[in-house]
């Protein structure tokens, strides 16, 4: 299916440049927090309007809050997630900011530079932030700016059968598929005439998608967004000679059939028909894969295209406002926020990777062993962050304008070389 975007954050090109272009306007004092009869009553922000599994337990974990003390009460307000990063960003500039937001972790960089987040302090909560998957912390100049309680992960899924028929090995984490057995398979599979494309990869989704999605397989050729070098370019990093062999081999999936460059409305919907035959996609669709397809189903962990499989890390997360007029009612709801029941609440509700091992075991399918927990070895041995830097918003825009010119046939290099171009000299203005 279409990259759900309640998981991982896909802002539009236009919010995620707003951001880059209105950060730093968000300091100074805001008014998120007024007194009333049951105490301070906090405002809290989520982008999770249209997303009613997750919202409700958002309003589950409020409802205990304001039931276990007098002294604050926490107040909802809810935006569609097309809406979110905007509201923010004006909020920010207005310095109207809640007490409480939600943030997705790539952009937690970028919005602690802004000023728009300040650091929390969640020590004697009861789950320790070392118990969580690193990908789930959001952290910027060594201070923690926000926690969230899951994950998610890339992976390929087959049908056991298909691979069977065609003589294609089915990898494990122990060993992946390389380069060449993947090009083998996908050789293989479109010369079976059965699949118009024997590969998804949601090339019709937009947004934060195409970092997330293709940006670990330009990693795991050698290349990346950025040099992580002190994050001040990204010349010989994002237009080198393994990113242009990454963005050549890009191309060749859609120059061979493999690949259409621009996927239907719904991916996951075409593989369970059996349109094709090999999907790129989230842990977030397992559940539903498993249950249509039964023991037929293979998870199959990322292609190791040089320098070893690699996926994306960090999803949304919870965070504190610089302005916050009341941060010690702030802090107070974030630590009551962190039992492992909640973290269990979030994974049941979404499908997706708790963020530690003690909510892991409690949820079907990701305990040890589990049919699912696949997935949490590949948040904890292949997750990527995204470049921690306040540049990420822009990078990537400037990532996914590269990515759709590749796929409408454009020159691999040249695109890439534009693309870092246009990083260089957003950050060289922005004094990196």
């Amino acid at each position: 299916m279409v990259f759900r975007t309640r998981r991982l954050a896909v802002a539009s090109v236009a919010a995620l440049a707003a951001t880059a272009l209105v950060a730093g306007c968000a300091t100074g004092s805001g008014g998120s927090s007024t007194s009333g009869a049951k105490g301070d009553t906090l405002t809290l922000w989520t982008h999770n309007a249209g997303n009613s599994a997750e919202l409700d337990v958002v309003k589950k974990i409020i409802k205990d809050f304001n039931g276990s003390q007098s002294t604050y009460k926490v107040e909802l307000q809810a935006f569609p997630q097309s809406d979110y990063n905007n509201s923010v960003v004006a909020a920010a500039s207005a310095r109207k900011l809640p007490c409480l937001l939600d943030v997705d972790g790539p952009n937690v960089p970028n919005w602690a530079w802004g000023g728009y987040l300040a650091p929390i302090d969640v020590s004697g909560s009861e789950v320790p932030l070392s118990a969580q998957l690193p990908s789930t912390v959001g952290r910027y100049q060594g201070k923690v700016y926000a926690f969230g309680f899951y994950d998610v992960s890339l992976a390929f899924f087959a049908r056991k059968s298909v691979l069977k028929e065609y003589g294609i090995r089915i990898p494990t984490l122990d060993k992946p598929w390389t380069k060449a057995e993947f090009d083998s398979a996908l050789a293989k599979l479109k010369k079976s005439g059965k699949f118009p494309y024997p590969l998804e990869m949601g090339t019709g989704s937009l947004g934060e998608w195409y970092p997330y999605a293709y940006s670990p397989q330009l990693q795991s050729f050698g290349g990346d967004l950025i040099d992580r070098d002190g994050y001040q370019t990204a010349s010989g990093t994002l237009d080198g000679k393994d990113a242009v062999e990454w963005a050549t081999w890009f191309r060749s999936l859609v120059a061979k059939g493999y690949l259409s460059k621009k996927s239907g409305a719904d991916p996951n919907k075409d593989f369970l028909a059996g349109k094709s035959a090999l999907q790129w996609d989230g842990s977030w669709n397992a559940a539903k894969n498993a249950a249509k397809l039964g023991d037929d189903l293979a998870i199959i962990p990322p292609v190791d295209f040089g320098h070893g499989p690699k996926i994306g890390g960090a999803s949304w997360q919870w965070a504190m406002s610089s302005t916050c007029s009341n941060k010690a009612g702030a802090q107070a709801w974030l630590k009551f926020a962190r039992q492992t029941k909640y973290f269990v609440d979030y994974a049941e509700a979404t499908g997706t990777i708790p963020a530690t091992d003690a909510a892991a075991q409690q949820v079907d399918g990701y305990q040890p062993g589990g049919k699912f927990s696949v997935f949490t070895r590949f948040a904890r041995e292949y997750a990527v962050v995204r470049p921690v830097t306040p540049a990420y918003p822009y990078i990537s825009t400037e990532f996914q304008k590269a990515v759709q010119d590749i796929l409408a046939g454009a020159d691999p290099e040249k695109a890439l070389g534009q693309a870092t171009k246009d990083i260089d000299t957003n950050l060289k203005t922005n004094r990196y």
